[in-house]
């Protein structure tokens, strides 16, 4: 699978409402075929920074993602709403599940 966390850092005005500005992005995002997560929170330490964890099936599923016509609309319409370019870890991984936390197993 592809896996990814980017941080958006979102400007301190529309911060609040950042779940309803990316909402059309977000569910266009999650009904594509190869998506198997797309999940946004917010930092318990920074109000303005939201935190986007997604996997997408493999590559083919990413590059279908990067080239659909929500993922342009949302390259015009989120960045007005931004303080900087978002920060991004991007990479390669077998699986397309979570693995569980062992180290913190619950009985």
């Amino acid at each position: 699978m592809i896996f990814i966390t980017a941080k958006f850092q979102v400007k301190p005005e529309d911060a609040d409402q950042w779940p309803e500005i990316s909402r059309e992005f977000t569910e266009a995002t999650r009904a594509e075929p190869g998506c198997l997560w797309f999940d946004w929170s917010r930092s318990l330490d920074d109000p303005t920074e939201y935190v986007l964890v997604e996997a997408f099936r493999d590559g083919e599923a990413g590059g279908a993602h990067v080239n659909a016509p929500h993922f342009k609309k949302a390259q015009e319409t989120l960045p007005p709403h931004l303080v900087s370019t978002p920060k991004i870890v991007n990479f390669e991984t077998p699986g397309t599940e979570w693995s569980l936390l062992g180290e913190l197993a619950v009985d």
